[in-house]
């Protein structure tokens, strides 16, 4: 490893590390506007000047390799002057706009303007001025304040994949543009705002709402997906008003979908704020809580335990989980399941639900095979991830599903389930890619898990990890890819059919021929209500969505932004949500509304408080105890030998935009998604 002197101080990087991240190793702050670490090296902005002992001139320390020997100065007169001179020249066209921009308080240029640059300008001339780009409903351009960084055209191109950003002209008539001024056709397309140093890319659904000192930030897990990318959200009063990533290099790195970032807005609209309960007019009027929980109790008096079920959504805590289980125990019913979307997954082997590989794992895979998964639209921020690796190394990556473009060269090896088969029996061209791979990965989407034939599928899947060693010492190359951020914590608590219980596919079924006389819904709305019109329905939820078009009795709960709970993303990483603002109206948290119902049955729970819920949960699952933590699970063979259908393998999401109450409330995901299609057709036409 190179050893070097900063300032008098003798530092030792790793081989190819950067004289900037020399200098900042050894405790000297640099400045920088076209750097940053997780993306190429542009060199463009020269702002990273330092002097380098025999070299005539200051050189750029983003671009010069570490080596053995090299005297480094970064406080010299010469320095300060070049770096002044940069500054200066930077803000020669820039409109110096502070007062209206909203990256104001938020502004590296801002920043480093004071710290570093010259206290006037000798620029006397007229300035510069470039039209707006049309970048859709997520992106506000003011591109006469850009400084040609160039961060966001190799975001684009080198993380998102979409090379749809690029510069147009030469010296200072430099424009950042658009192809065809089109909407970024990327998952991930806002995280360039957070890239951007000045305030050319700013959020348009955010524009002009706040300033950053007007907020209160709190730390928290987007549940959009099952990815569990770390958020931070900034509300003011009780009004969440943006979303913001947060760094953690095991999960999301720095990034967070579109989706995570501004479906927001739907928490403003389409919510229930008061219980509802179904007159004998069948319309839904308003009423107090006595008044819903006595209709509840008066209907369950009336129904036999084997005749109710509970069916929990995707984005349900792990507390509210724990406590339903609970009351369902307590009035003996068996039926109750965390899978609306009717997956076949055991529930016995941890291992055979879980992504044993880590996000963090997936730089160590040599070949990846994807089975009814398309990760772009399920987990965006991990597919980048794989994008990464791909880039860093070439791994061969090859998918079974619908044909779909992943943002990597993928082969496709076509979407008949046969194909297992064959992989399985070592009778296919793919099958010496896994051969000579050291660390294989196989991901299997919900494609597979939903399929009335899943246990057959799986048993190849099974018979493909045994042949191509996918599982041995030091390396589990078996990963389940979840959509549904509740699902993990509702496996590992147990919330399934117990002893003659039914999975919720049969209980449906049997409401639609009049066997399953009460169902709730707690937050369950992916699901076919037509099979719920002769069956009592109890939505418990936070929006006017899907479930409560059919309940019976609405019990208003509360979103992610407004609770304090527990989730497990789909590694088993044990994970924390925490309360932003409080839910609007008479809503509830979940895990106090069926605590105050087991009262009014007369089965009251043992616990009156969050925190006592969440001990007596974590005595049950310690586990649920190590948050930030993965407790690995062993893998065991899964599936059982059967006859596959002949139904092509598809992916277990197409949409991405708008997949659950929250985002389907929300007015910039539908534009967003008008704004993608009407791309698509665009360029069809040309």
């Amino acid at each position: 490893m190179p050893k070097l002197t900063v300032n008098s101080i003798e530092v030792e990087v790793e081989q190819g590390a950067s004289v900037l991240q020399a200098c900042e190793e050894a405790g000297f702050e640099i400045p920088r506007f076209c750097y940053h670490e997780r993306l190429s090296i542009a060199g463009n902005c020269r702002m990273c000047l330092v002097d380098m002992e025999r070299a005539p001139k200051p050189i750029a320390s983003c671009a010069m390799p570490a080596a053995d020997g090299m005297v480094i100065s970064t406080q010299t007169d010469r320095v300060k002057k070049a770096r002044e001179g940069v500054m200066e020249f930077l803000l020669v066209n820039h409109p110096l706009d502070c007062p209206i921009c909203d990256q104001g308080g938020e502004c590296d240029l801002q920043d480093q303007a004071m710290g570093y640059g010259h206290d006037g300008s000798r620029y006397k001339e007229a300035k510069r001025a470039v039209e707006e780009k049309q970048m859709g409903p997520l992106i506000k351009t003011i591109m006469t304040r850009c400084i040609h960084c160039t961060r966001c055209v190799r975001f684009a191109t080198e993380v998102a994949g979409v090379p749809d950003l690029g510069a147009i002209g030469r010296g200072e008539q430099v424009e950042i543009t658009t192809y065809l001024e089109k909407t970024i056709a990327s998952e991930l397309s806002a995280n360039v705002i957070d890239l951007c140093p000045v305030g050319a890319l700013t959020s348009k659904p955010y524009a002009f709402i706040s300033r950053p000192w007007e907020l209160n930030k709190t730390e928290s897990i987007d549940v959009m997906d099952a990815q569990g990318s770390n958020i931070r959200i900034d509300a003011r009063g009780n009004q969440v008003l943006r979303v913001m990533p947060r760094l953690n290099e095991d999960v999301n790195e720095e990034w967070i979908s579109d989706k995570a970032r501004f479906a927001i807005d739907g928490l403003k609209t389409q919510r229930l704020d008061k219980p509802y309960v179904k007159r004998d007019d069948g319309k839904l009027e308003a009423a107090s809580w006595d008044e819903a929980f006595t209709a509840i109790a008066k209907n369950l008096k009336k129904v036999k335990p084997n005749n109710f079920g509970v069916i929990a959504g995707d984005q349900i805590d792990a507390e509210t989980l724990f406590a339903m289980k609970l009351m369902m125990e307590k009035i003996g019913s068996p039926h109750m399941d965390c899978r609306q979307d009717g997956a076949d997954i055991d529930g016995n082997a941890r291992g055979s639900y879980l992504f044993n590989s880590t996000i963090a794992g997936i730089d160590e895979a040599d070949a990846i095979l994807i089975i009814g998964s398309n990760p772009r639209i399920e987990a965006p921020v991990m597919n980048a991830r794989i994008r990464k690796q791909y880039l860093a190394s070439g791994l061969p990556i090859a998918y079974i599903g619908h044909s779909v473009d992943l943002t990597y060269p993928a082969e496709y090896l076509g979407s008949n389930a046969s194909i297992l088969a064959d992989i399985a029996e070592n009778n296919h061209p793919f099958c010496n890619t896994l051969q000579s791979a050291n660390n294989p990965m196989i991901i299997v989407g919900n494609g597979v898990y939903t399929r009335h034939d899943a246990k057959a599928l799986l048993h190849h899947i099974s018979e493909i990890v045994k042949t191509f060693d996918v599982v041995h010492k030091g390396w589990n190359g078996f990963n389940a890819l979840h959509n549904a951020a509740s699902r993990v914590a509702g496996l590992d608590i147990g919330f399934l059919p117990g002893k003659s219980g039914k999975s919720a596919r049969a209980m449906l079924a049997d409401a639609a021929d009049e066997k399953m006389a009460m169902i709730w819904l707690l937050g369950a709305d992916e699901i076919d209500t037509s099979k719920l019109e002769n069956t009592f329905v109890v939505y418990q939820g936070h929006h006017g969505d899907v479930g409560a078009h059919c309940a019976d009795v609405i019990l208003p709960g509360a979103t992610y932004t407004e609770k304090n709970g527990l989730f497990l993303n789909f590694e088993g990483r044990v994970q924390e949500v925490r309360r932003a603002a409080f839910p609007p109206g008479d809503a509830k948290d979940d895990w106090s509304i069926i605590r105050a119902f087991s009262a009014v049955i007369g089965q009251p729970l043992p616990f009156d408080t969050h925190e006592a819920c969440r001990q007596m949960l974590l005595s049950s699952f310690p586990h649920f105890a190590e948050i930030g933590q993965i407790r690995s699970s062993r893998w065991k063979k899964i599936g059982k030998s059967g006859k596959m259908s002949d139904e092509p393998i598809s992916a277990g999401l197409t949409e991405f935009y708008m997949t659950c109450p929250i985002s389907r409330a929300s007015q910039t995901m539908a534009d967003i998604r008008t704004s993608r299609e009407n791309n698509t057709k665009q360029i069809a036409a040309e």
